[in-house]
């Protein structure tokens, strides 16, 4: 695994949450956090893990990129527990299968995991023609993610959707296993709000400039 895949993690002042991330990550692989904190965030990050400068996602996952050397990447949120995920068995299909991009079923422990079953289902039927890959769990073929020039550093908001929709439908997987994310971004912003700027993205999904205004979503 240390040979095949590298993990990238974006944060900002997030330490009890990518504690917990780290923790959940059992294979021996190689972790890159793109951090931006301006507080005790790097007290929780165990000192063998390299740090280099973040900044928002898109410009955090692709700062993070650029010392992979391994042939495949996985990013993940700095609030996405993998527990669960038999990465090694994962990887190994991806690898077999040849996909070029994949991602998992993002879910929460709270009543909000209705929400995000509606998503999922979403997710599914979009994907048969616009892939989309979640930014808490993105597994790449790096030659893939390179060619396609990485993130784009303009976009504030859905830069996993803006690039993912680059990926053909049959190279494009999404896998049943479970990663539990915290549930932050809803719980601050609402289900309305989520599910209105949901709706808008896919409206506007071959708009460029869409991406580059965040829509108060970082707020």
């Amino acid at each position: 695994m240390k040979k095949l895949l590298t993990v990238v993690i974006p944060c900002k002042n997030e330490g009890n949450q990518i504690l917990k991330t780290l923790q959940s990550i059992k294979s021996d692989i190689d972790i890159i956090v793109a951090d931006s904190s301006t507080d005790d965030t790097l007290n929780y990050i165990p000192q063998t893990i390299k740090i280099v400068d973040g900044g928002l996602p898109s410009v955090a996952r692709n700062k993070g990129a650029e010392s992979v050397t391994t042939p495949y990447i996985l990013f993940l949120d700095a609030d996405t527990d993998i527990s669960k995920i038999p990465l090694d068995t994962l990887l190994d299909d991806f690898i077999k299968k040849e996909y070029h991009l994949a991602t998992v079923t993002i879910t929460v422990d709270t009543w909000h995991k209705l929400f995000y079953k509606i998503f999922h289902i979403t997710q599914h039927i979009i994907s048969f023609k616009n892939p989309f890959a979640t930014g808490g769990f993105m597994l790449f073929k790096t030659e893939i993610f390179k060619a396609l020039g990485g993130f784009n550093e303009r976009d504030k908001f859905a830069e996993d959707f803006h690039l993912s929709m680059k990926i053909h439908p049959n190279r494009f997987k999404i896998y049943p296993h479970i990663a539990i994310t915290s549930n932050r971004r809803l719980k601050n912003k609402g289900i309305f709000y989520m599910m209105k700027l949901m709706i808008k993205c896919w409206f506007n999904r071959n708009d460029e400039n869409f991406y580059t205004k965040d829509y108060n979503y970082w707020k």
